[in-house]
């Protein structure tokens, strides 16, 4: 298939650091390169890839020194897509909503990744008046605020196999805690957790400029107490030493998270994740295999003592059965097929305005749609 991957303009894509879209477009691209497929990605010029790049503005928005906007830099990028869209058989976007008003006379050959979060009333408008995009869930429990938008699937995240290396013993006996500094994502929990539990705590986390205030005011004081150690934001060569050495990821999340790429990171080097019961997290976790599922802090700290009893070659097996890059790939590959195939069976179907009946193999054919969507969003 001729494949084009429409990554977002924030981070390069892989991001140098923090970011998970674009990590994950960076996979996606390589696998589908390497299942001969013929791919173009559309990102900052300072991403790598294996695919064919163009680039649609020097640097990443994140890295740019200059000033710079998000809106007009990715309507440009738009509008060069648009320009050379008949060259690919998939669009495949992974920018929300940007594209919904530039592309919705050609449906029948996009898909839509969606990355963010759904309960957002705003969503819920704009998707009304482009109701006819195909998408993609990347966990189950993203879909439901928006029940009615045109599922294809579910495809959940995945990383390469050689990305992190497996740590069967552990070097150091702390928690770990990799993300982001805001409110939704738990780290003054995961300090009151690793304090209750007596072990220490390492942070590896982003600052957004967002929540500089909220750290300034509430985590800052708190990595004062014993034990706790804030490193900062660390890139993709220091993950395998942080996960792989701490006796379990802490993920104490209090919002609908779509996703949660820590969660396979670290099971990817056989750590076990102990992961508060909000969106994903049962998706993405095998309680009692690959973590423990938790719906407290009290239950967390129990959790930190039974954590040593998993088996860590387990936890990254489950990592390699579930959410390597090639069960990844092989999702989006079914998706693309059913997007296309969908669109040949409608354009086959069409009837010349002058025709006054519709013919009985055009309500049969109809119906198989119908029913083979609805098939494909259970």
């Amino acid at each position: 298939m001729r494949i084009a991957q429409i990554a977002p303009l924030y981070e390069a894509v892989p991001p140098k650091l923090y970011g998970g879209t674009e990590r994950v477009v960076a996979h996606l691209t390589n696998a589908l390169v390497a299942r001969g497929h013929d791919v173009t990605l559309f990102a900052s010029g300072d991403s790598e890839t294996n695919a064919r790049l163009v680039s649609c503005r020097k640097v990443a928005l994140r890295l740019d020194k200059e000033l710079s906007w998000d809106v007009p830099a990715h309507l440009s990028m738009l509008a060069e897509i648009r320009s050379r869209a008949r060259q690919f058989d998939i669009l495949h976007f992974h920018l929300d909503c940007y594209h919904l008003p530039f592309f919705a006379d050609m449906t029948n050959r996009t898909l839509t990744t969606l990355h963010g979060r759904q309960d957002v009333k705003d969503l819920r408008e704009i998707h009304r008046h482009y109701p006819n995009y195909p998408v993609v869930s990347i966990s189950a429990s993203q879909r439901r605020p928006l029940p009615h938008l045109r599922w294809i699937r579910t495809v959940h995240h995945g990383y390469p196999k050689t990305q992190y290396e497996f740590s069967g013993a552990p070097k150091g006996d702390y928690l770990a805690f990799l993300g982001r500094v805001s409110p939704e994502k738990g780290v003054d929990r995961a300090i009151e957790i690793a304090k209750r539990a007596g072990l220490p705590l390492r942070i590896a986390a982003k600052i957004d400029s967002a929540d500089l205030d909220y750290f300034v005011a509430k985590i800052e004081p708190l990595l004062k107490a014993p034990g706790v150690e804030f490193i900062g934001e660390i890139g993709e060569p220091e993950k395998s030493e942080f996960l792989g050495n701490a006796r379990a990821v802490l993920f104490p999340i209090s919002w609908p998270e779509p996703f949660g790429l820590v969660m396979i990171e670290a099971m990817a080097c056989g750590t076990p994740v102990i992961g508060f019961n909000h969106g994903s997290v049962s998706e993405v976790i095998s309680d009692g295999v690959t973590g423990f599922i938790v719906e407290s802090i009290d239950e967390a700290v129990q959790a930190v003592q039974r954590v040593k009893s998993l088996d860590r070659a387990e936890v990254r097996a489950c990592f390699e059965r579930r959410f390597s890059v090639d069960v990844m790939a092989q999702g989006y590959e079914a998706a693309y097929r059913t997007v296309l195939q969908a669109g040949a069976e409608e354009k086959a179907i069409q009837v010349p305005h002058s025709h006054a009946s519709v013919s009985p193999s055009k309500v049969t054919t109809e119906v198989a749609i119908g029913n083979a969507r609805g098939a494909a969003t259970a």
